[in-house]
């Protein structure tokens, strides 16, 4: 039984430095991500940096068969590649917690996908600031060609509709009713839809 109990401390002692990280714990097969709890001199939310220390833990403990979530979301190309990771260690995803925005992409790489009692799956539009968008159109302009702001919007407009296409593709493949896909991105960052276990269940995003 205390063999049991250390287990997990001991799986996570036997990790190169470069995979500690308190936003990641080992319950026998379980791996619990969570982002919102994160450690000194670590970011909250999803991050590339949790990207290898995921890939290392399940490297370095290959009975893991499920991934559990926490997490308000955060960076979507590294949300991204988390869920490419899921899916090729074809683990089991589980939400104890909430699991909004960014979050969601890695919930839905898990060939099974379930939720705690209580527990919530949040959904909204894919949102880039003001600010954002003036960083990166001073960066990339030279590089991009966009000889005016208005070439800039004309790319961006595009990119959007493609983003929009690839999201929307990637939830259906994965099983989500098309129907319910189009109503994930119904409202705006500040404006998180969270349907109900029922609708979730119906929606192909929760598949017991």
């Amino acid at each position: 039984m205390l063999l049991r109990a250390l287990l997990p401390v001991l799986a996570l002692a036997a990790l190169p430095a470069a995979a500690q990280s308190s936003k990641f714990r080992v319950d026998g097969a379980t791996l619990i991500y969570d982002t919102d709890t994160p450690g000194a001199g670590e970011s909250e939310g999803v991050v590339a940096a949790d990207v290898a220390t995921l890939l290392s833990l399940l490297r370095a403990t290959p009975g893991i068969t499920t991934l559990q979530l926490n997490s308000s979301g955060g960076e979507v190309y590294s949300a991204g590649q988390i869920k490419d990771i899921v899916i090729d260690f074809e683990l089991d995803t589980h939400v104890h917690g909430d699991c909004d925005s960014s979050c969601v992409t890695i919930l839905l790489g898990g060939a099974k996908r379930t939720m705690s009692r209580g527990s919530r799956i949040g959904f909204h539009q894919i949102y880039w600031s003001a600010d954002n968008i003036a960083t990166y159109y001073e960066a990339e302009r030279e590089g991009q060609n966009w000889a005016t702001p208005f070439d800039f919007a004309s790319w961006m407009y595009l990119d959007t509709q493609q983003e929009v296409y690839a999201n929307l593709r990637y939830l259906i493949s994965r099983g989500v009713d098309p129907a319910f896909a189009i109503e994930t991105i119904r409202d705006p960052q500040a404006e998180v839809w969270r349907p109900t276990r029922a609708e979730l269940l119906a929606g192909g995003v929760l598949t017991q």
